[in-house]
């Protein structure tokens, strides 16, 4: 990953910090040349910097999914409310501007394709990806929603990366650790687990694992 995108992807309002990026960088570009990679949560585009990077060192693609309405606890009155990110002409939350920016500054406009709709519709006319990350609504509706629409779209040897998995629930919310928690019983392999980062491999039916 260059240092400027390295840097560039540090200013990006969000909530991944920089070692887990370059982790999920690294997951991504281990298998962005065998297919897609998709996002589910694309807020700022953040994280949109580090699969994008990763796409493009590839030659691939990145689809980031949001509906950019922003999930429960964006919403006002709730701890990662933004009031820069509301619409003043509708008063509602609207990080889609926000995404735009982020990916003409980090000159990846033609590699990450901004897909905007809810992630269940979108996923069940969805064939399959390289990598799909998941860190959408971290509510227990929408995080085991999006884990049962898309985690059937990762290819054999593909990646499934968490973000916010917290072992310890003084330390995060449950639903991405009990969504973590489902993928391994589903047969997923553990591949990397980097803070709260965790990537996994889906069993590859016909050669060895991802290297």
């Amino acid at each position: 990953m260059t240092p400027e995108l390295a840097s560039l992807a540090q200013q990006v309002k969000g909530f991944m910090p920089h070692h887990e990026g370059l982790a999920l960088y690294r997951a991504a570009r281990a298998v962005a040349s065998r297919g897609p990679l998709v996002e589910i949560g694309a807020y700022c585009g953040k994280s949109a910097v580090y699969l994008g990077a990763a796409a493009a060192e590839a030659g691939g693609v990145l689809f980031t999914v949001d509906h950019h309405r922003g999930s429960e606890e964006m919403q006002a009155g709730w701890e990662h409310h933004d009031p820069d990110l509301v619409d003043p002409r509708t008063g509602r939350f609207d990080s889609l501007p926000q995404l735009r920016r982020t990916l003409e500054r980090a000159g990846l406009e033609d590699v990450v394709v901004a897909v905007v709709g809810d992630s269940v519709t979108i996923a069940a006319h969805w064939s399959d990806a390289a990598l799909v990350f998941i860190d959408g609504g971290h509510g227990p509706a929408p995080a085991h929603a999006d884990y049962e629409a898309w985690s059937p779209r990762v290819m054999p040897g593909g990646l499934l990366a968490i973000h916010d998995v917290f072992p310890d629930p003084a330390h995060g919310g449950r639903p991405p650790y009990e969504i973590w928690l489902r993928a391994r019983d589903d047969g997923y392999l553990e591949h990397a687990a980097v803070g709260s980062l965790r990537v996994l491999q889906k069993r590859e039916t016909v050669s060895g694992p991802v290297r």
